[in-house]
C-alpha cells in the first residue's frame, strides 16, 4: 500500500521557516543562572593549582566549581567498543582532575547572572598547568619512545581488531595486477547550524534537563549514573534541534557539570556553546590512514583484498569512540563480490580532542577507500572503471548475500542503480565534450562512485555492546493511540535533527491506520513522555523507528478491525481498510470510520463482555539485521592547472533507501549529505599544530562549502525494498556523504590525467593539485 499522501512537504516547516521553532537558546527564565567553561589551553599538560579570587569578584558571579568541587560517581561513559577485544580507556572526568590531554577539555566552570559576565570571569579564573610532551600524528604515536597521551595506560595504542575471510595469500597469488595506496580520510567537524547547549533545573527530589541532542534516553542514563541518581529522578527534554550530523549523539561532559551545578545551587542554570567550543570540544570524525593492498586479475576482477586502518582516536573516549573505525571493516568490499577480504584496525591515543561519530561513522571512510581503489586497478589495467565496477558487483539475484567478512546484506541492485545514474549522465557525450576541451587546455573529468552502506542500527543480537558495565542495546520503540474522536498520536524514542520525522512518522502511522496524516501528532524528545528509545544516528530513524511505529500501528489496525467487524456484524477476517475507513471485504458500501471505531473502542456498549476498552499498542522493534542502501553517484568537474583549484560543474545521484516514505524529504536528505561530502572533499579539514593548538577553531579557518560550491543536483532513486522491517526502508540521512567523496576526487583524478597525475588525498585544495602537477611533471 503506498503512504498517505506520498510526497507531502514537512509539516515541520510551518514554524521552523516562520521563526516559531523552539530551540535550546529559545528557553528563557529572567531567573535563571548562565555557565561558562574554563577550558585546557594546552595540548598535554598537568593541572596545579587553580585560583578562582579574582573571577568570583567579578560583577554577578555566583560559583567557580572545579574537579574538587565535583562530587561524581563516574568518569565519562565509553558504551561501545570492538566485540572480545582489550580497549584501554582512559578516565575522563567531566571537569579534569590532575592532567589534560587535550585542549578544550573542561577545568572549571563559572556561573552567574549574565552569560557575558561569566565568560569574562572565565579569563579571571588562573589554572597553573606543567605543559608536557604532545604527539598529533597516529603514526608518530605507535612509534617506540613516542610521549605517551595517557602514561598510566603504557601505550598509546587503544586497541587492534580484525574482520576477514577468504584466503589472502591465494587471493594475491592470482592476481595479475597488485596495487597498495596509502589513503588518508582527514579529520572533520560536523557543524551543526545550531550549536550545544544544556539548562538544568531542579524540581523537588528530580532534575529537569533540556538538551540539544540526537539521544535524550542515552544522556538520562548516563548523566545520572555519574550523578549517582536514579534515572527516574532525572527528566531529559529535548526541542527543537538545529542539526546534529552524529555529534549530538554523546553524552558530554557539560551535560553532567550543568546538570550537577543545578542541584548544588537549587538554581536553573544555562550553557550555550560558542561556535569555536563547537570545533575544538564537540567531537571530530573520520581521521583515518588507509594503507589499503588489492589484487586484480587482468580482466579487472578482484581477487583480494587488505586493508589496515590506523584510526586517530584523540585523547579520550566518548560514548562510541573506539567502534567508529570498526565500521569501516563491515562494509570494506563495498558493492563487490570480493572472495577474500581482511581489514585491520589500530586505534590510536593522540592529543587532539575525541573523535566520534559524524554523518555516516566509518563507512564513508570504506567507501573512499574501495571507490578510489576501482579507480586505480582500472588505470592500472587500461580498463574502463565502470566496466570494472560491472564485472565485481554482487549479481541482484544472490541477494541476501553474505560477503567474505561473514556480513549478510539484505537487498540491492547494483546494476540498476548505475544504469539509471547513465540514463541520467550521458557519458559518451561528455567524453567527446572531454576531448574537444582538452585540445583547448580546458581539463574536464568525470568520477564515479557505486557504494553500499550497513545503517539501521541496530539489530542487538549482531551489534549490542557488551562486556564494559555499561550494557545497552539498539533495539527501537513506538506507542501508537487513538483517541475517542479517531485523532492519533505516536510516541517514537527517535529524535530528529531536521530530517522532517513529524512528517513521516505521521504518514507511517496514518497510512496503516486509516486517519489522515495531518490527525496523527508524534511526541519525542522528552523522557517522561515517550517510553525508552535509542535516539537517532546510523540512518536508523525510520527503518528502525519508524520500523517500531510501524507495527504498533498494525496491532492498532488488528484491533480496529476487530471493533469494526462487531459494529458490523460480520467476521474480522472480512473487514478491510480502505479509501471509506473499515469495510467489508467485496461490499466497500458497508463500512465504518475510524472515529466511529475509536468512539466504540472508548464507550464500548456494543462491544463483548470480556472486551479490553482503548485502541492503543506499544511495540519494542529490534531488527532482524542491518540494512543496505546503496546508490551510484557522478561528479563533474573543472580543474585550472594553473592556480589549482577545481570548479564542480555537475552531480548527479540515484540512491536506493528501499520504500521511500516520502520521496520530497529522502531528496532532502540525499542533497545534504552530498553537500557534506563535497565539503569534506574539497574544502573542509580539522587541522592541528605540533603542539595540538587547533588552527581551525572558527569558520574563518574551518573552510565550509556555501550555495556557490554546490552544483545543480541531478537526483533520482530506485527502491529494493528491504526485508528487515515492515515498511521496506533502509536509511538516506548518510547516504549522499557516503558517495560523494570517491566521485569527487575520481573526476578530479581523471581531469588531470593528461597531466600524469593518477591519485591524490582529500581535501583536494589547490596547494595538492599543485604539488600534484609539480610532482607528475618531475616525473
Amino acid at each position: 500500500m503506498e503512504p498517505a499522501a506520498g510526497a507531502r512537504l514537512r509539516r515541520e516547516d510551518r514554524r521552523l521557516l516562520t521563526g516559531r521553532g523552539r530551540f535550546l537558546d529559545d528557553i528563557d527564565d529572567r531567573r535563571q543562572l548562565h555557565a561558562a567553561f574554563v577550558r585546557s589551553p594546552h595540548g598535554s599538560a598537568a593541572i596545579g593549582s587553580i585560583d578562582a579570587t579574582a573571577a568570583l569578584a567579578g560583577t554577578g558571579v555566583e560559583a567557580v566549581f572545579s574537579a574538587a568541587d565535583l562530587d561524581v560517581a563516574e568518569p565519562q561513559p565509553m558504551v561501545w567498543k570492538p566485540t572480545d577485544t582489550e580497549v584501554l580507556q582512559p578516565e575522563w572526568w567531566p571537569l579534569a582532575r590532575d592532567r589534560v590531554a587535550c585542549v578544550g577539555v573542561p577545568v572549571a566552570v563559572v556561573i552567574g547572572s549574565d552569560r557575558y559576565a561569566v565568560e569574562d570571569a572565565v579569563e579571571n579564573v588562573v589554572v597553573e598547568y606543567e605543559p608536557g610532551p604532545v604527539v598529533v600524528d597516529p603514526l608518530v604515536a605507535l612509534e617506540e619512545g613516542s610521549p605517551l597521551v595517557h602514561p598510566e595506560l603504557g601505550a598509546n595504542k587503544c586497541f587492534e581488531w580484525s574482520l576477514g575471510g577468504g584466503d589472502l595469500e591465494a587471493g594475491f597469488e592470482k592476481a595479475d595486477l597488485v596495487l597498495e595506496r596509502t589513503i588518508r580520510n582527514h579529520r572533520i567537524a560536523a557543524v551543526p547550524m545550531e550549536t550545544r547547549g544544556v539548562i538544568a533545573e531542579p524540581h523537588g527530589r528530580r532534575i529537569r534537563l533540556w538538551t540539544s541532542t540526537q539521544n535524550p534516553h542515552l544522556v538520562k542514563t548516563y548523566v545520572a549514573r555519574q550523578l549517582g541518581i536514579d534515572a527516574g529522578r532525572l527528566h531529559v527534554c529535548t526541542p527543537d534541534v538545529g542539526g546534529g550530523f552524529g555529534c549530538k549523539a554523546n553524552a558530554y561532559p557539560e551535560e553532567t557539570v550543568i546538570a550537577w551545578c543545578a542541584r548544588r545551587l537549587g538554581r536553573r542554570i544555562k550553557w550555550v556553546e560558542s561556535r569555536s567550543e563547537n570545533l575544538t570540544a564537540t567531537n571530530h570524525g573520520r581521521d583515518q590512514i588507509d594503507t589499503v593492498r588489492i589484487g586484480a586479475q587482468a580482466d579487472g576482477r578482484i581477487t583480494a583484498l587488505h586493508l589496515q586502518v590506523i584510526a586517530d582516536l584523540g585523547a579520550y573516549h566518548l560514548l562510541f569512540t573506539p567502534f567508529i573505525p570498526t565500521t569501516t571493516a563491515v562494509v570494506a568490499s563495498g558493492c563487490y563480490a570480493i572472495p577474500a577480504v581482511r581489514t585491520d584496525v589500530f586505534g590510536v591515543f593522540t592529543n587532539k580532542y575525541p573523535t566520534d561519530a559524524i554523518r555516516g561513522a566509518g563507512r564513508p571512510e570504506a567507501t573512499h577507500v574501495i571507490e578510489v581503489m576501482i579507480d586505480q586497478i582500472a588505470a592500472g589495467l587500461d580498463l574502463d572503471p565502470l566496466a570494472v565496477r560491472r564485472l565485481n558487483f554482487i549479481p541482484k539475484d544472490d541477494f541476501p548475500a553474505t560477503v567474505a567478512m561473514g556480513v549478510t546484506y539484505d537487498s540491492g541492485d547494483y546494476e540498476g542503480s548505475l544504469d539509471r545514474l547513465l540514463e541520467d549522465l550521458d557519458l559518451a557525450e561528455f567524453r567527446a565534450e572531454q576531448a574537444r576541451e582538452r585540445e583547448r587546455g580546458v581539463l574536464l573529468g568525470v568520477g564515479f562512485s557505486t557504494y553500499m552502506e550497513a545503517s539501521g542500527l541496530a539489530p542487538s543480537r549482531l551489534a549490542g555492546p557488551k562486556g564494559n558495565g555499561l550494557e545497552l542495546s539498539f533495539w527501537e520503540s513506538a506507542i501508537v493511540r487513538v483517541a475517542p474522536d479517531g485523532s492519533a498520536t505516536v510516541q517514537t524514542g527517535i529524535c530528529p535533527q531536521g530530517q522532517g520525522h513529524e512528517t513521516t512518522f505521521a504518514q507511517i502511522v496514518a497510512d496503516r491506520i486509516g486517519a489522515d496524516p495531518d490527525q496523527v501528532q508524534v511526541v519525542w524528545g522528552d523522557t517522561d513522555a515517550v517510553p525508552q528509545g535509542m535516539g537517532t544516528y546510523g540512518s536508523r530513524g525510520i527503518a528502525v523507528g519508524g520500523g517500531a511505529a510501524a507495527v504498533a500501528a498494525d496491532r492498532v489496525a488488528d484491533k480496529a478491525r476487530e471493533i469494526a467487524g462487531e459494529l458490523l456484524e460480520v467476521d474480522p477476517e472480512d473487514v478491510e481498510l480502505g479509501t471509506a475507513g473499515y469495510a467489508v471485504r467485496g461490499s466497500p458500501g458497508r463500512s465504518v470510520s475510524l472515529t466511529e471505531v475509536a468512539t466504540a473502542a472508548h464507550v464500548p456498549d456494543e462491544m463483548p463482555d470480556d472486551f479490553e476498552p482503548g485502541l492503543e499498542a506499544t511495540c519494542f522493534f529490534d531488527p532482524p539485521g542491518f540494512v543496505h542502501p546503496f546508490g551510484a553517484h557522478a561528479a563533474v568537474v573543472k580543474v585550472d592547472a594553473e592556480t589549482g583549484s577545481v570548479e564542480l560543474l555537475r552531480y548527479v545521484a540515484v540512491d536506493d533507501c528501499g520504500r521511500r516514505i516520502n520521496p520530497i524529504l529522502v531528496e532532502g536528505q540525499i542533497h545534504g549529505g552530498i553537500a557534506q561530502g563535497i565539503g569534506q572533499a574539497l574544502y573542509e579539514a580539522v587541522e592541528f599544530d605540533a603542539q595540538g593548538q587547533p588552527q581551525t577553531a572558527s569558520l574563518l579557518d574551518y573552510a565550509l562549502p556555501g550555495s556557490t560550491e554546490i552544483p545543480a543536483i541531478s537526483s533520482s532513486a530506485t527502491e529494493t525494498p528491504s526485508p528487515m522491517n515492515r515498511l521496506g526502508a533502509k536509511g538516506a540521512g548518510e547516504a549522499g556523504t557516503i558517495g560523494a567523496t570517491p566521485a569527487v576526487l575520481n573526476a578530479v583524478i581523471d581531469a588531470l590525467e593528461p597531466l600524469g597525475v593518477d591519485f591524490l588525498n582529500m581535501p583536494i585544495s589547490p596547494q595538492r593539485v599543485r604539488a600534484a602537477i609539480a610532482t607528475a611533471n618531475r616525473g
